[in-house]
């Protein structure tokens, strides 16, 4: 079965283009090492919640919207080999490199997929 990554951040609503800009320049990596799909969604039905919910699990800022995205790898075989080929990659080696989000606040993980239909 596949294996998928899956990414919550906040995003500020004036870096919108420039998050997709990092986010084309990034899933481009994920599908060069072996993703076979990688999708980008941009929150607009995300509600706060009392006790928990995507705002808040990434501080949610009033000027911010919520992110989600996740890559589908073909196992966890390949995708473990493909963050470490990727980690080589020039992109991730600039440290100056600036996010168009804080990274701090973004809530990532791998998940097994254990049913898809």
């Amino acid at each position: 079965m596949a294996y998928i990554d899956g990414f919550v951040a906040a995003v500020p609503n004036a870096n919108k283009d420039a998050f997709l800009k990092h986010a084309r320049e990034i899933d481009a990596l994920f599908i060069k090492h072996g993703a076979t799909k990688v999708v980008e969604c941009w929150g607009d039905d995300v509600p706060d919640g009392v006790l928990t919910s995507f705002p808040m699990a990434v501080k949610k800022a009033p000027d911010e919207s919520v992110v989600f995205s996740w890559v589908t790898w073909p196992s966890k075989t390949v995708r473990d080999g493909a963050w470490k080929a990727m980690m080589e990659e020039p992109i991730m080696q600039d440290g100056g490199r600036q996010l168009p989000f804080d990274g701090k606040r973004m809530i990532y993980g791998g998940f097994e997929v254990i049913l898809e239909l």
